[in-house]
């Protein structure tokens, strides 16, 4: 439990960071640094001050929650950094600017580094990064609410489990992460008796050769919703497919196959077949299933990739926003879809999809929530959800 202060600045067309609560040992990845890591960030992107996760979990506190933050480090010029790690919470400014505030699962120990990063461009050789006025002391409790304003929007991980500010906000969990209550099967007025397990906190599809609701099948949550802001984490392995709906109707398609409902697909992109299918990756992890595929830069052009995918084994972040007939799709911290329900074009794309013969399809005022089982080991936690009133 610290509080961290110190100065840093860059030459141009670095990147570098400060590891808190980092790990070196020789059993993982050879003794590759791993922890949490306070973003510097020289490029157009703008993330300084932002958390990663070092060669474990990625981004945990992009600055695309707080874009308003993107404009604290000046470059080519002294920063001021604070950060505040206490218990499970994560909280960094720069230039007494708030830019993340973070809510971790776990409490963990370690040392603090000054990172020294790769360069991919010889030009970049023999370039500095300075930092100067370094110190630190032990945070307490009350450090919470005496460092200053804290405006940037909380992010938490706490595992099944809200924060007291998400609480006040009025997110709900929408699974307990113990039990079955308040889920059911799409096509039966229980929970399905094979195919799903929870265990340590986590609700996973087992594996069933691929087949699409052809095991336990898929699951919806009893109440219906409408407009909301809904998060998911989840797990995918190696060749999965999956998928969160949402204005699920679940009185259409009582025969073979999911469930009908707008779908945030889930995937593994390198190793199903699915993702070459459809029209210009519509199909992809994130896209808006075979309709809108997922790609960030065309909401961040200054984005390096079209998304940031944790890998096989790690949990990726679904974040749904529903507000009327727009609708936002986002992963791990980034909108990489953004739509408009009941539009000419909307029903244009319906007409040319696999959705073409359900009438009026997507444009349901509220529905069920859905988990999809299409056959390969999935596993979800973290599923709350906030009601737009």
């Amino acid at each position: 439990d610290i509080i961290l202060e110190y100065e840093m600045k860059m030459d141009a067309g670095l990147n570098s960071g400060v590891q808190i609560r980092s790990h070196s040992n020789p059993a993982y990845e050879n003794g590759r640094v791993h922890g949490l890591q306070v973003e510097c960030d020289d490029s157009k992107r703008a993330w300084s001050g932002g958390i990663y996760d070092e060669a474990r979990n990625g981004w945990r506190y992009p600055l695309e929650y707080n874009p308003a933050a993107k404009i604290a480090f000046r470059k080519g010029q002294w920063n001021s950094y604070r950060v505040l790690a206490f218990e499970n919470h994560i909280r960094i400014w720069i230039n007494d600017i708030p830019c993340a505030n973070l809510v971790e699962e776990n409490r963990e120990t370690g040392f603090i580094a000054l990172q020294v990063h790769a360069i991919r461009d010889e030009s970049l050789a023999g370039k500095k990064i300075h930092w100067r006025t370094i110190r630190v002391k032990t945070a307490v409790a009350e450090d919470l609410t005496a460092q200053g304003n804290m405006a940037a929007p909380q992010v938490s991980y706490l595992k099944n489990t809200l924060t007291e500010a998400e609480i006040r906000e009025g997110w709900k969990l929408i699974w307990d992460g113990k039990t079955t209550e308040g889920w059911r099967g799409a096509k039966t007025d229980r929970f399905p008796e094979k195919g799903w397990v929870i265990r340590d906190g986590d609700l996973i599809v087992q594996p069933a050769a691929g087949a699409e609701s052809a095991n336990g099948g898929d699951i919806v949550t009893e109440k219906l919703y409408g407009d909301f802001i809904l998060e998911v984490d989840f797990r995918i392995t190696e060749g999965a497919n999956s998928g969160i709906k949402y204005f699920v109707n679940t009185e259409l398609n009582r025969g073979e196959g999911s469930a009908i409902g707008c779908e945030y697909q889930i995937l593994d992109d390198a190793g199903h077949p699915d993702a070459a299918a459809g029209i210009q990756g519509n199909r992809t992890l994130g896209s808006l299933y075979d309709l809108i595929p997922a790609n960030g830069q065309f909401f961040n052009p200054d984005l390096p990739v079209v998304k940031y995918v944790n890998g096989i084994g790690k949990w990726n972040r679904a974040r749904i926003l529903v507000k009327g007939s727009k609708v936002e799709h986002w992963l791990n911290g980034c909108k990489i879809v953004e739509y408009e329900r009941g539009t000419q074009e909307w029903r244009a794309l319906v007409a040319y999809s696999k959705y073409q013969d359900w009438p009026a399809f997507g444009e349901h005022k509220e529905g069920n929530i859905l988990l999809q089982d299409h056959g390969n080991e999935v596993a979800f936690r973290n599923l709350k959800i906030l009601e737009i009133h």
